[in-house]
């Protein structure tokens, strides 16, 4: 049964299926990534699809065992607010995120740049149009780092590749604070006050 919702009008909308948004997604793709940004289609309700904190895909409660399918879905991805959706020209639906809508699996040293490849295949360098930054758990102190990919979409950096990063690191003082971090494309990311380095 497809789902429905009322706008404030009180007519029905049909909230679309995976399959349907993806058909709408495959129609409108051309070269490079589509151009969510500049799509403002009617919201058509929120659909039963998540992105977990480990970067797989569920539909349904199922995970979408499609590589190619969740490579389609993750190019058309928006943030508006703290809110996420899937956008095409003639639909937007809400979608569940626990962390962020990507994770960063690798990473390579080019020349001065850190480049990172997430778990769809997006390449994107360290720098400061697409920062790093950590957070810390309040309470266990624990670091999520992340990665800008676009707009503002980010990829949460993988504990394996964090802790690349965190071999290579290097201090430099800020304001009179020493950081302990990494440089990319002449841009220094802070990870840790070095003072609270073991």
């Amino acid at each position: 049964m497809t789902p429905m919702a009322k706008t404030m009008t009180g007519q029905k909308i049909v909230t679309p299926s995976a399959e349907s948004l993806a058909a709408s997604a495959r129609s409108a793709k051309g070269k490079g990534l589509p151009p969510v940004h500049l799509w403002n289609p009617p919201f058509c309700g929120d659909l039963d699809m998540r992105i977990a904190r480990d970067g797989t895909w569920y539909y349904l409660g199922t995970p979408i065992g499609r590589k190619e399918l969740v490579k389609l879905f993750s190019t058309i991805i928006r943030k508006d607010g703290d809110d996420y959706f899937l956008v095409t020209p003639v639909e937007k639906v809400g979608i569940t995120v626990d962390d962020a809508p990507f994770v960063a699996v690798d990473f390579d040293p080019d020349g001065d740049a850190l480049v990172f490849e997430t778990n769809v295949g997006d390449r994107v360098v360290a720098s400061s149009e697409n920062p790093i930054r950590v957070l810390r758990d309040e309470e266990t102190g624990e670091p999520s780092p992340y990665i800008l990919v676009r707009a503002n979409l980010e990829a949460l950096i993988d504990r394996k590749s964090f802790y690349r990063l965190v071999e290579i690191g290097v201090e430099e003082n800020i304001d009179g604070i020493d950081w302990f971090g990494v440089t990319s494309k002449g841009t220094f990311f802070r990870i840790i006050p070095a003072a609270e380095l073991a």
